[in-house]
């Protein structure tokens, strides 16, 4: 008897049948996704599309950035325009027509959160011999400084406009009317700290100021002409003739 004749039969595999189990476990685990890398026009793939379609797509998508960057420029066209609308032509602060419309917006925001504010009506005493004496350069240029200082003198939030020759209007935001007396007390001093010089002299430049509190639902002309009565009574009280 041969070892082995009497045991137990075992499948015989054929090397080809090894290798063809072997190859498909390893294609089971092993093989690469297919990526989809074409190109895609507004999300339809690139090769959906016909020649003509794919060009018109293009211009019509170059036509929208164009009309972008022109919404663009329309937008700062405007923007610059309002700026040059709102200042005046000779100062770089407010003119008239958007202090009032600021004055107004003021009114409204004193109404609605209960606060208070105050505006204030101002005029450059001697100012008429400084354009009799030196020519309305001079006078021009004076002007321009004392705009400048009162732009310095207050906060970024308050307001500071030309009211009409060589009156100005400060609108102070969320300041009692005794407040803003002790900011223009302190006017003199900046003048004589920074004294406006033309052509090498000093000149001796002042204010005549009145102040009221702004009242939620009162006309902001009403509110304007309190302020200016106010300014009057003190200028007529320094007895300042040529003021």
């Amino acid at each position: 008897m041969k070892i082995g004749s009497g045991g137990q039969n075992r499948p015989v595999i054929s090397g080809t049948s090894r290798k063809s189990e072997k190859k498909g476990a390893t294609a089971r685990f092993t093989e690469p996704r297919q990526i989809d890398d074409s190109a895609s026009v507004l999300g339809i793939p690139e090769a959906e599309l016909t020649p003509r379609v794919q060009e018109a797509i293009r211009k019509l998508m170059a036509e929208v950035d164009g009309l972008r960057e022109k919404v663009k420029e329309l937008t700062r066209r405007v923007s610059e325009a309002e700026h040059i609308a709102d200042q005046d032509p000779l100062l770089p602060i407010y003119n008239r027509r958007a202090f009032v419309r600021e004055l107004t917006r003021v009114q409204a925001s004193v109404e609605r959160y209960q606060t208070e504010a105050s505006l204030v009506y101002l005029d450059l005493n001697r100012f008429k011999s400084i354009n009799d004496d030196l020519g309305h350069e001079a006078g021009d240029y004076v002007l321009s400084q004392v705009a400048v200082r009162l732009k310095e003198s207050v906060r970024d939030t308050d307001i500071v406009g030309r009211l009409g020759g060589d009156e100005f209007g400060l609108i102070l935001s969320r300041t009692k009317a005794e407040d803003a007396r002790n900011l223009i007390d302190r006017l003199p001093k900046l003048f004589a700290e920074k004294p406006i010089i033309w052509k090498g002299a000093s000149l001796n430049t002042s204010l005549s100021s009145g102040i009221v509190p702004i009242h939620s639902g009162q006309n902001p002309e009403q509110t304007l002409s309190a302020a200016d009565s106010e300014m009057y009574k003190e200028k007529h009280q320094t007895s300042r003739p040529d003021a």
